[in-house]
């Protein structure tokens, strides 16, 4: 998305963090922007700053996304306003303690803000965009999504279930002219990595990445096509390696019956 062709982006999550780097860097694209947010006060703040620093439009939408009905406004803003044409899906919550240091409502509550909300909105935007020729959807996704044994299953699962949605959309809206991409943080110095109150002992301060590096890489990785950016990864074969393993296990997936270390001894017997 190069300045002339750029129109209208939404970031949700724009208040700070990830979510306010990324409002500033597409407002330096040329992008004009609707950031979305739970804090007025902070959101209007980073407006402003990104007004004044820019000169572009930024409109505040202040919206829960753990409501059905503020993600359905927001959906058919984006149907409805022909100059939208970009959306970064960055909102996202994590647990204190585990799943089961948490109440269910907790539980419920990151499943509509990190799965329901990113999932309705990228439809959204990828039904308006093919109409319009073209768009850009950026889903913030997390490097937790590959070690759930580390880290809260419900957050990093939810964080998994992005890495299919980007790659399934990316398919599926190739042709319409649309680029889709999950970009894959590390620890981020963030307020969210602030609560989570990791141990030093654990992680280093060195291997936490500034929000602004973060964004960087990622925007590097949207230039170039990726539907996937991991901007910790220095060896590119690493994540090759990974996919590659993934895609040999297509052929497996679909079999007439069980496989032989499945079968009772006698079935196994008979089946050789």
């Amino acid at each position: 998305m190069n300045k002339t062709a750029a129109r209208t982006a939404i970031v949700t999550g724009a208040s700070t963090g990830i979510g306010s780097v990324y409002a500033s860097k597409l407002a330096r694209r040329g992008y004009d922007l609707i950031m979305v947010a739970r804090n007025a006060e902070r959101l209007e703040a980073n407006a402003l700053r990104i007004r004044q620093e820019t000169g572009q439009n930024a409109e505040v939408i202040v919206a829960d996304l753990a409501k059905s009905f503020e993600v359905s406004k927001l959906a058919d803003r984006i149907a409805d306003d022909a100059s939208i044409a970009f959306l970064v899906n960055n909102a996202g919550i994590s647990l204190q303690g585990g799943m089961l240091q948490n109440s269910l409502p907790d539980a419920e509550t990151l499943i509509a803000v990190n799965i329901t909300a990113p999932t309705l909105l990228s439809i959204a935007a990828a039904r308006a965009f093919a109409k319009r020729g073209g768009g850009g959807i950026v889903n913030i996704s997390s490097v937790t999504a590959f070690a759930p044994e580390m880290f809260d299953g419900a957050y990093s699962g939810s964080k998994n279930y992005l890495i299919n949605l980007t790659i399934s959309l990316a398919g599926k809206t190739r042709d319409a002219g649309i680029r889709v991409q999950a970009a894959l943080p590390g620890p981020t110095d963030t307020e969210m990595w602030a609560r989570g109150q990791v141990p030093e002992s654990v992680i280093p301060r060195s291997m936490i990445m500034n929000p602004e590096d973060l964004v960087t890489a990622a925007l590097v990785g949207f230039d170039r096509g990726e539907i996937l950016t991991l901007p910790t990864v220095a060896d590119e074969s690493v994540w090759a390696a990974f996919e590659a393993a993934r895609q040999g296990m297509r052929t497996s997936l679909a079999a007439g019956r069980p496989a032989p270390r499945y079968l009772q001894p006698d079935e196994a017997a008979s089946a050789s």
